[in-house]
């Protein structure tokens, strides 16, 4: 099986939600952050240029490609690039204990899969519109269509 890799269209995905600031600050979780999500060895006075956000973004991004690769499981490229982005946003821990996993390893329905994509909506314990908006775009992509989507009420519907 040929290993696959994170699309442009999956960095820009990955890149529309994190967003990217050059000076350390707390994520909603708590977590120093830096460019586009970037958590490992971040200090609070750390200040980077736009090429290292952009290094920084690609070298975090392989370990969750070889994750992935590492399953043995047929996945579209939107498939892949969605799930790219998913843990590259909850971690590879989150993801390995997670229904969404089993489903996956299971080889279920993409609606079944999807279903549980967008349940991770939560920061601190509580849920945020941001992250409703990545989870039904996430899950959009993996679909390749526009299925899923957040009512007036704010609740992610399909």
């Amino acid at each position: 099986m040929e290993k696959m890799k994170l699309s442009s269209a999956g960095v820009e995905l990955i890149k529309k939600f994190e967003g990217c600031l050059l000076k350390a600050y707390k994520c909603p979780a708590g977590v120093w952050t830096i460019g586009f999500g970037h958590t490992q060895n971040v200090t609070p006075d750390m200040v980077i240029t736009a090429e290292k956000a952009e290094e920084l973004l690609r070298t975090d991004i392989r370990p969750i490609e070889r994750t992935i690769n590492a399953m043995g499981i047929n996945l579209t490229q939107r498939s892949f690039d969605a799930l790219v982005s998913w843990i590259y946003n909850l971690g590879a821990g989150n993801f390995k204990s997670s229904t969404m996993f089993r489903k996956i390893a299971a080889d279920a329905a993409d609606l079944d899969i999807t279903d549980q994509l967008v349940r991770w909506i939560n920061a601190g314990g509580k849920p945020l519109l941001g992250l409703k908006r990545r989870r039904v775009a996430e899950a959009n992509m993996w679909l390749g269509k526009e299925l899923y989507y957040i009512d007036e009420s704010g609740n992610i519907k399909r």
